[in-house]
């Protein structure tokens, strides 16, 4: 295999290389989330961070990577004394990977010969001290997420499992990249990342041109091109290791600080690590221009790096900063830092300019950013478009009855691949759990009087998995846009109701899609996916008004349902069906109704579990969504009835299990 990409022949994306090249500075600032669309160099640039790390001193045999100069509190010792040096490793965790991966677990082998307790690290401790890079992390597992997040925020790993408990060093340079098409990350999470970047393909012709140009003549000649920009490469090396001497004699004057929390309150981000992230983030800035002293246009750098995902309260708020608010907010820090400036020092910090050197220029690695990054463009909407919603609420927890092998989420009963709970075995073994086994013979066999390489069993060793958890389900949303819908107060409950299922839907992990159906046909609105704030910037633009092709909009979920099926085999669909069950229209010519109820048939038939959502509003009610909930095998609930606040219980979805 070639040499890997240079990190100084990326082609712009000036907010992505800094980020990354102030982690590497100071790695207290939390690691890095690169939110942006294929294609984008995400990958390419993570992989080449990794080559201008310097290289470390590490106790020769040591799993942990410890530094000779300052040990730690390590598993594997005392150390004796020595050094040897190595690169600085870029540790990639799968997006499949297991807990067991992760944290480490069990040493199987020495379990089997020598019959103890024995730990093996897992991929935290292969990345102390190097770069931890986890691609797709939107959809890693929360806990897993969890886990990571907090050993990259303690510098520590602490594992208690299958009679094993350890804590060892984990400092690391965490760096995510993610398709925010493929679902985001939940808030709480996203806050744990120290600085977010997004990133996008340049409009521009000639920066296009470059990229192409780099990249075809790193793939015809990978180690040719390498060594071409190997002196960049190294500048930006030696300016990493200076600006980590010149960070410990970096001042943050309390000016600077005043103008931190200034903007910070300004934005009402939660807690008090986004002042740290921010304070951090700007001595890192500092150092990294060669400056001594935290300025007003570090301060500056850091906000636009550390902020936009800390305003996401909503799932369906936008990512990214507003300018306006960013400005509002940076005239508030001016204030806050000039009511500080009473002292002799009247001129203040920086003043605006930008110190950028003789090296400047996209080839030379990023130098502080002088504009801000273009935020994400609402979607466009054309046509009659649906009333503002009515404030969104708790909804009843939907389910989809019966036990399913789905992907783990938090909506219905699953049985999971792996239990980390053990009990005793049946009878026939079945369900064992040979981790779970070992772990509690191994402590027994010196007592047992084992002398040769087999293990000494005994029944009450044996332990199986409990095997039952929760899992997401692919909700999709088949709405009545029609003209029987669309007087402004229904229209706007519904709207209501369909956003607070989709809410609701993003916290269980579910993959959601929207049919509608109005006039002639029904319209697959959004085909199945993770991002469900796609889901709720559709509904947005939801067109209302003309007939009720009720029938129409059945049989076009069945086949979305059908496709999915062949796709994600394991994933169990929830289909929610919103109407006043008024059919007016039919493909085929028929009487509406007759078809509506058939293609309900059908998918009862299919095993499909439904709910129906009955928006039949006024005082005379022809009970129409019920006929149809009856013909689906479903639950029918009226509108108001969504609410968890107003009726207690759990719906199950169908009756059949």
């Amino acid at each position: 295999m070639g040499a890997r990409f240079p990190f100084s022949a990326v082609v712009g994306q000036d907010d992505l290389r800094t980020a990354l090249l102030l982690n590497a500075v100071h790695p207290g600032i939390g690691g890095v989330l690169v939110r942006g669309e294929k294609g984008t160099a995400k990958s390419t640039a993570v992989r080449a961070l990794a080559a201008l790390l310097p290289d470390l001193d590490v106790v020769p045999g040591c799993r942990f990577a410890c530094d000779p100069a300052a040990p730690a509190d390590c598993p594997d010792g005392p150390h004796a004394d020595g050094a040897e040096r190595r690169p600085a490793r870029l540790v990639e965790l799968p997006v499949g990977a297991t807990e067991d991966r992760l944290i480490g677990s069990l040493d199987l082998e020495r379990a089997l010969t020598e019959g103890v307790r024995a730990y093996q690290p897992g991929l935290l401790a292969a990345a102390h001290r190097g770069v931890l890079y986890v691609d797709e992390v939107n959809l890693l597992h929360d806990h897993l997420v969890d886990l990571l997040l907090d050993a990259a925020a303690m510098g520590r790993a602490h594992v208690e499992r299958e009679g094993v408990s350890v804590s060892h060093p984990a400092s690391f340079l965490l760096v995510g990249t993610m398709n925010p098409e493929e679902g985001e990350l939940r808030p709480q999470l996203l806050d744990r990342f120290g600085l977010t970047v997004t990133v996008r393909a340049a409009r521009d012709v000639a920066t296009r041109t470059e990229v192409v140009r780099r990249r075809l003549a790193y793939e015809a000649d990978p180690d040719g091109f390498a060594a071409r920009w190997a002196p960049r490469d190294a500048e930006l090396a030696e300016r990493i290791v200076a600006a980590r001497v010149r960070l410990a004699a970096v001042v943050l004057p309390d000016a600077e600080l005043r103008r931190i929390a200034a903007i910070c309150a300004a934005f009402e981000v939660d807690g008090m690590r986004a002042d740290l992230v921010v304070a951090r983030t700007a001595t890192a800035h500092a150092a990294w221009r060669g400056a001594d002293e935290v300025a007003e246009q570090d301060v500056e750098a850091a906000v636009r790096l550390a902020l936009p995902h800390r305003k996401r309260r909503d799932p369906f708020d936008e990512p990214g900063l507003e300018q306006e608010q960013l400005d509002d907010a940076l005239r508030q820090g001016e204030e806050a830092a000039r009511e500080e400036e009473d002292g002799p020092d009247d001129d203040g910090p920086g003043g605006g300019g930008s110190d950028r050197g003789p090296d400047e220029g996209p080839d030379d690695g990023p130098e502080p950013p002088g504009q801000a990054p273009s935020t994400s463009d609402s979607p466009g909407t054309s046509g009659e478009r649906s009333h503002a919603p009515a404030p969104a609420f708790r909804t009843r927890l939907l389910q989809v009855p019966g036990v399913g092998d789905g992907a783990p989420g938090k909506r219905s009963r699953a049985r999971a691949r792996t239990g980390r709970v053990v009990r005793p075995a049946t009878a026939d073994g079945s369900g064992l759990h040979l981790v779970g086994t070992l772990a509690a013979a191994a402590p027994h066999q010196a007592a047992r009087g084992r002398t040769g390489p087999g293990l000494v069993l005994r029944n009450a060793d044996v332990r199986r998995s409990v095997r039952e958890g929760r899992e997401g389900n692919l909700v999709l949303f088949v709405v009545d846009a029609s003209g029987s819908m669309a007087a402004r107060q229904r229209m706007s409950a519904v709207s209501g109701a369909v956003v607070s299922l989709l809410r609701d839907a993003y916290q269980r992990r579910d993959k959601v899609g929207v049919v509608t159906f109005r006039g002639r046909e029904a319209t697959v609105a959004l085909p199945p996916t993770n991002s469900v704030d796609a889901a709720a910037a559709r509904l947005r633009a939801l067109r209302t008004g003309g007939r009720t092709p009720l029938a129409d909009g059945l049989l076009r979920a069945r086949r979305v349902l059908e496709v999915e099926r062949v796709r994600d085999p394991r994933r169990r669909p929830l289909l929610v069906l919103l109407t006043d069950g008024r059919a007016t229209a039919s493909g085929t010519g028929g009487d509406p109704l007759r078809d509506a109820l058939r293609a309900a048939g059908l998918l009862a038939a299919d095993g499909v579990a439904a709910v129906v959502v009955d928006c039949e509003h006024g005082p005379i009610r022809l009970g129409l969504a019920g006929r149809v909930a009856g013909a689906l095998d479903a639950a029918c609930l009226r509108l108001e009835e969504l609410s968890a606040d107003q009726v207690a219980g759990v719906v199950r979805a169908a009756r059949a299990a």
